[in-house]
């Protein structure tokens, strides 16, 4: 745990003092967009954030490659190059697309070769989770496409809910820490002869660079991490989550003190949920309207809650403990009873729905109320 924690701090500290440097320089530089109708913003905003958060997860992964224990992980082992060389090209399309505003099929070019890096020279999904036995992949094409096309969603996924402060890092940071402990928990409770483990690494320097950068992009942001930042942490996101889920068929989960096989496959979609939710009603909500799944609107999840009349803050803080229920309810079931944890599950997400409704269910009680006759 302590290497772990030692990689997360390098990138923490990386992070902060680069989102700094990239302020000054976007600053001085004026390097940002015009301001765009679906911006929550009034004045322009250096987007140059991603590089920042990308230089806190190349510094860690480097140190942690020469580092006590984690440099196991480096060993006969390319996997960590591939899914940083994959993360690099990633944040070269998001910074062209942060300045000059590419084309949404460039932009997915782009994001099809960041995939298919990682695929080719990083991870590869083994097999695909189902009911009741998991399908397993034999052949490596058809494990390189389902890969690429797992990053390349995931990575629009986190991109469409970066529309306001501190919502996308912050989104990273609790899922993020809900996949390091279970990722770490598993490994712990395994008889092995080596606990070091690429997907903990992974979500270790991802939640520390996130943390490096939240406290400049809190309300109000001093700088946005724009699509390079979204986008590179859809690609962690989703490569550790390949990683962890490869592992079922290793009898690893057999090993770990009865820990179900199912977490792998229940968390990744857990901590994705809200993402992956507002990317799906985001393209049937286009698409009804006849436009392309990749146009930009003011129709997301954290602008309906701004709409019915939380403010900025408290719209982030909410999704927040959204992604804190799934995520860490997910994890959960590793460690107590699933009839209990399924009950607690169910009633915080009761709660929090009636909370996040609360001003929509307000206002319409006003209204019904003022409409009655006297």
């Amino acid at each position: 745990m302590i290497m772990y924690l030692l990689m997360g701090l390098t990138a923490a500290v990386v992070s902060y003092a680069a989102t700094w440097g990239a302020r000054v320089i976007g600053h001085r530089l004026e390097l940002h967009l015009p301001i765009r109708s679906r911006d929550m913003h009034s004045v322009p905003v250096s987007r140059l954030g991603g590089v920042a958060i990308f230089l806190g997860v190349m510094v860690a992964l480097i140190v942690a490659s020469q580092s006590f224990f984690v440099k196991d992980i480096y060993r006969n082992n390319f996997s960590p190059w591939g899914v940083l060389a994959g993360a690099a090209v990633i944040v070269l399309v998001g910074v062209a697309d942060d300045l000059l505003d590419i084309r949404w099929w460039v932009k997915l070019i782009g994001q099809s070769v960041a995939g298919l890096t990682v695929a080719i020279w990083g991870v590869q999904m083994t097999i695909v989770p189902w009911v009741p036995e998991p399908i397993y992949l034999e052949n490596e094409t058809v494990r390189v496409l389902l890969t690429a096309g797992l990053i390349v969603t995931t990575m629009n996924a986190f991109n469409f809910i970066d529309g306001l402060d501190g919502l996308a890092a912050g989104v990273a940071v609790i899922g993020g820490t809900a996949f390091f402990f279970t990722a770490y928990w598993v490994h712990r409770n395994a008889v092995l002869l080596d606990y070091s483990d690429l997907a903990t690494l992974i979500t270790a320097v991802l939640v520390g660079s996130c943390l490096g950068f939240l406290p400049h992009n809190w309300f109000p942001s001093k700088i946005f991490m724009g699509d390079s930042g979204a986008m590179l942490i859809g690609l962690l996101m989703a490569s550790a989550g390949v990683v962890s889920t490869g592992q079922i068929t290793s009898g690893l989960y057999d090993r770990a003190n009865g820990i179900s096989t199912v977490i792998p496959i229940l968390l990744p979609f857990a901590v994705l949920f809200l993402p992956l939710l507002d990317l799906g009603l985001a393209v049937v909500r286009r698409t009804a309207r006849g436009r392309s799944p990749w146009s930009a609107d003011r129709g997301h999840l954290h602008h309906k809650l701004l709409d019915i009349g939380y403010s900025h803050r408290t719209a982030v803080i909410l999704m927040y403990l959204w992604t804190g229920i799934l995520s860490f309810g997910g994890l959960a079931f590793a460690i107590f009873p699933w009839q209990i944890v399924l009950s607690v599950d169910l009633f915080a997400t009761l709660v929090m729905g009636l909370i996040t409704a609360w001003p929509y269910l307000a206002r319409r009680g006003d209204e019904t109320a003022g409409k009655t006759p006297a």
